[in-house]
């Protein structure tokens, strides 16, 4: 039920963490994969780790914020594999993070950029080339932040995040009466490169945040967009779906 057999998928931000450890897991269970990211190397290596586990995969780096970018990695997809059923649309960034009335317009713009308007512009291009196999599965990265709380400096994220459901929702009524569905995957705190702790004091207090009183390991997390990109979820569109380790519904 969740295997990916002759699916193939785009999977953005796959240099590292959560996006890694889902392009991995995809080729796995299966797919054929488009990796992407800005560091091409990575992406290299990554290829190679899949392509000697026994997976097939191919990256082309570009930045997500680019419409020329989203539009070659779904060329690429059909020119290489034949088309697209899956796009885990993963790339983000927090951003800088300051008070709103301290916040520069160009910083508000940049992490808007590269959560919310990369997506648009990645589902822009993936939705037809879904369309065209019957159908498929279009993932967003949202969050908790923006969606069940609010956390001082993080305006532009929060406010990118919670466009990304909007996004999500709408695209499930439009599309669903075509096969395709759409969800956000919410998770929590993640142990990856991006999500450094400066400190051990920090790290526990992150993780005290949660329910679990733990952040996830990135493979986790792939473990739902899994669930999300196969047929085991085939009722599912329109899902804000929290990976979150209860740091949604914890007071303790």
């Amino acid at each position: 039920m969740f295997a990916l057999t002759e699916k193939v998928a785009i999977v953005t931000g796959a240099s590292s963490g959560i996006g890694r450890a889902t392009a991995s897991l995809f080729a796995e269970q299966g797919a054929s994969v488009v990796v992407a990211a800005r560091r091409r190397a990575e992406l290299d290596a990554l290829v190679g780790e899949i392509e000697t586990a026994g997976g097939t995969a191919i990256g082309l780096a570009g930045d997500v914020r680019d419409e020329a970018y989203a539009r070659a990695l779904v060329e690429l997809a059909v020119e290489r594999f034949g088309g697209l059923d899956i796009a885990f649309n993963n790339a983000g960034a927090v951003g800088l993070m300051a008070p709103v009335p301290e916040m520069a317009p160009a910083t508000w713009h940049d992490t808007i950029d590269t959560n919310l308007t990369s997506a648009f512009l990645a589902a822009r291009h993936q939705i037809p080339a879904m369309l065209e196999r019957g159908g498929g599965s279009l993932i967003f990265t949202s969050s908790f932040v923006g969606y069940t709380a609010g956390m001082p400096g993080m305006a532009a994220y929060a406010a990118a995040k919670a466009g990304l459901i909007g996004l999500t929702q709408v695209l499930a009524a439009e599309y669903g009466p075509k096969g395709l569905r759409v969800n956000a995957l919410l998770p929590g705190g993640t142990d990856t490169p991006a999500a450094t702790f400066k400190t051990p004091e920090s790290r526990t207090f992150v993780e005290n945040l949660h329910a679990l009183k733990r952040v996830a390991r990135p493979e986790e997390i792939a473990r739902s967009a899994l669930y999300l990109a196969s047929d085991a979820s085939s009722f599912t569109t329109g899902a804000a779906l929290f990976a979150d380790g209860g740091v949604s519904i914890n007071r303790t």
